[in-house]
C-alpha cells in the first residue's frame, strides 16, 4: 500500500466559487453585559502594563516600577468584576449532587434560601468594603501616589453588581420554578 499523498488539482475558478459562499454573519454581542466590558477594559490595562514592565525590565534593562503596582490593582479588578460575571452566569463553585436526591419541593426550598443567603452576603459585603473605604480610601500608592480609595471603588463595584445579579437569579429561579442547582442540565444543554 502506497503512503504518497494524492492531491486534486484545483481550478482558479473552483478557488474563486469558494469565496461566494454566504458570508458569515456578524458577531452576537447581545449576551454580554456590563460587567464583561469593564472586565475586558481593566484585563487589558492590566496586561499592557505587564507587557511594559516585561519590555522595559528585559529590554531597556530599567523596569518602571509603577507598571507593577498597577497591573496588580488591575488584577484585584479584574477578579471582582468577572465575579459578577459568574454570579450572572451562575459559574460559582457549587454542589449540587444533594439535590439529585431531595424531592422537589426540599429542593425548591433549600435552593431559595441559598438564593437569600447568597443576596445576604453580597449586601453584608457591599456595608464591609465601603466601611472599609471610608477607612483607608485616602491613603496613597506606593510609587504613583494616586488614591487606594479607587481600587477599592473597583472592589465596591463589583460587590455592587454581584449584589444586583443575584437578586435578578433569585427572581428567575422563582419564576422559573427551578435553579441551576435543581436541574443543571437545562443551563448546559444536557437536559432532554
Amino acid at each position: 500500500m502506497s503512503t504518497a499523498e494524492v492531491h486534486k488539482q484545483i481550478t482558479a475558478k473552483e478557488i474563486a466559487h469558494t469565496f461566494e459562499e454566504e458570508a458569515p454573519k456578524g458577531a452576537d454581542l447581545s449576551q454580554y453585559a456590563i460587567e464583561d466590558w469593564l472586565t475586558l477594559i481593566v484585563f487589558w490595562i492590566m496586561a499592557l502594563c505587564v507587557f511594559l514592565q516585561f519590555f522595559t525590565r528585559y529590554v531597556l534593562n530599567d523596569s518602571y516600577a509603577w507598571t507593577e503596582e498597577i497591573a496588580t490593582y488591575c488584577l484585584i479588578g479584574v477578579v471582582f468584576l468577572g465575579s459578577a460575571m459568574c454570579v450572572r452566569l451562575s459559574r460559582h463553585i457549587q454542589v449540587d449532587l444533594v439535590f439529585r436526591y431531595l424531592p422537589h419541593s426540599a429542593a425548591r426550598a433549600l435552593s431559595t434560601v441559598i438564593d437569600l443567603i447568597r443576596i445576604a452576603f453580597f449586601g453584608y459585603a457591599i456595608k464591609l468594603v465601603w466601611q472599609f473605604i471610608q477607612i483607608v480610601g485616602d491613603e496613597r500608592m506606593t510609587t504613583i501616589k494616586f488614591q487606594k480609595g479607587f481600587v477599592y471603588d473597583v472592589v465596591l463595584l463589583g460587590f455592587l453588581l454581584m449584589f444586583g445579579r443575584s437578586i435578578q437569579i433569585a427572581v428567575e429561579n422563582w419564576r422559573r420554578g427551578f435553579s441551576i442547582l435543581e436541574r443543571p442540565g437545562v443551563f448546559d444543554g444536557t437536559d432532554g
